[in-house]
């Protein structure tokens, strides 16, 4: 049994050391509903609404990631009480928190984004967005591993406290219809060079991502949707993942996705009113070296103002 928890303990190791110290990498199965964090462009796109999830990724392993997110996005159309807000409004802005906690790593991320679109024919729109980023990241010198001590920036730190932040901005392009949209990306543009407090990682690396997605109709009961991420990001591997599912009734969906070389997963869902519950089961692919365990990641929307009632989702 001893030796057990030492190999997963090595291995959490590992894989912390892998993601450079305190870079972590955030995965969300179910970007579809988190467009907006992803791209600035694309705040307001189901009009207003509240999002949150939770993710426990290698459930049952001690220092495993953990992450929390909230966001609210506000369509300036339905907050002034328009007819239409999807056709005559043109400007929208958001909120969002993330808090993640990995090992000796906590790291709190606000983000604030503003968006405008024009119309670029009756059913097209370009979305242009332009945000903020300030992250906070707080190192427990008391819970790191045998191999972060020997790292000579973090070593330092054993047995103490240590907080630094950094201030930076995002940038986002999506061209939107009522039944696909395209979009493109980037976190972090300044690469964390503005940063105060302790020292212990070199900025934050740019992130450049690709979003994509599609649903048909078929009848009155099914449709099907498609959404594609893509993401490069230096110091880490390309993160590429895609997933598929079938709306029926209008009601509730079921689906499949895929993390290319890292893990499989099943989503479920249940959508009523301005309601949106979903949950998703994610398991390591046989190839992936982060096989610690499995990923629970649960997820609720609110639809606030306007009609709130979803008819079409991602």
């Amino acid at each position: 049994m001893k030796i057990r928890i030492l190999i997963i303990g090595m291995l959490l190791g590992f894989c912390l050391i892998a993601e450079t110290f305190a870079q972590s990498r955030k995965y969300i199965s179910q970007f579809n509903h988190f467009q907006s964090y992803y791209n600035p462009g694309l705040t307001g796109y189901e009009g207003s609404a509240l999002r949150g999830f939770v993710r426990n990724q290698w459930s049952g392993v001690e220092g495993a990631p953990k992450t929390y997110f909230l966001s609210l996005e506000l369509d300036f159309g339905e907050l002034g009480g328009l007819e239409d807000p999807a056709l005559m409004g043109k400007n929208a802005a958001s909120l969002n928190m993330l808090h993640d906690t990995y090992g000796a790593f906590r790291e709190t991320e606000l983000m604030g984004a503003y968006a405008s679109r024009i119309r670029i024919t009756d059913r097209h729109n370009l979305r242009l967005g332009a945000g903020f980023n300030y992250l906070t990241v707080r190192l427990d010198g008391n819970a790191l591993t045998a191999e972060q001590l020997q790292d000579a920036t973090i070593g330092q730190y054993i047995g103490s406290f240590a907080s630094m932040q950094i201030i930076d901005f995002n940038l986002g392009l999506a061209l939107t219809h009522e039944n696909y949209y395209l979009s493109y990306g980037m976190h972090n543009v300044n690469g964390g060079r503005l940063s105060s407090g302790d020292v212990f990682m070199d900025g934050k690396p740019v992130s450049m991502m690709v979003q994509a997605g599609y649903r048909h109709q078929f009848g009155e009961n099914i449709t099907a949707i498609g959404n594609f991420f893509y993401r490069k990001q230096s110091g880490f591997a390309d993160n590429t993942e895609f997933n598929l599912k079938a709306l029926m009734l209008e009601t509730f969906w079921v689906g499949a996705g895929h993390r290319f070389n890292y893990a499989n997963s099943l989503h479920i869902g249940y959508l009523r009113g301005n309601v949106r519950l979903g949950y998703v089961y994610e398991f390591p692919t046989t190839s992936s070296r982060q096989f610690l365990g499995n990923t629970h990641e649960f997820m609720v929307v609110l639809k606030v103002l306007g009609d709130k009632e979803y008819k079409k989702i991602w």
